[in-house]
């Protein structure tokens, strides 16, 4: 059975990760991979701070930063800072990322 796709895309300065955030979700964990309507694939977490100013986002951070073992200072939200489904960046290379990610799920 082939792997899910990852929701990862290279960027020239290095990966871009798509997320897809509950706050308020119980505790700080990664769901595993989900699709959106149009059939793109999305990292499904959760976190347990609400998503008032800022608490979430810094949570998503953090939380990556722990699980794919990478300095926090690596990680910036690209996009969606006020959504649930969220891009990004990551200043590392998609290979080392990938290898991570799938470790993960």
């Amino acid at each position: 059975m082939p792997s899910a796709p990852l929701p990862l895309s290279e960027t020239p300065g290095g990966t871009l990760l798509i997320v897809r955030v509950t706050p308020r979700g119980g505790r700080d964990r990664i769901d595993g991979i989900g699709v959106d309507a149009a059939g793109r694939a999305q990292l499904n977490l959760r976190v347990s701070a609400p998503p008032d100013a800022g608490a979430a986002n810094e949570a998503v951070l953090k939380l990556l930063a722990k699980q794919l073992k990478i300095r926090k200072s690596a990680l910036g939200i690209r996009s969606g800072h006020s959504a649930r489904v969220k891009q990004i960046a990551l200043d590392a290379p998609i290979e080392q990322i990938a290898p991570l990610l799938r470790a993960l799920l």
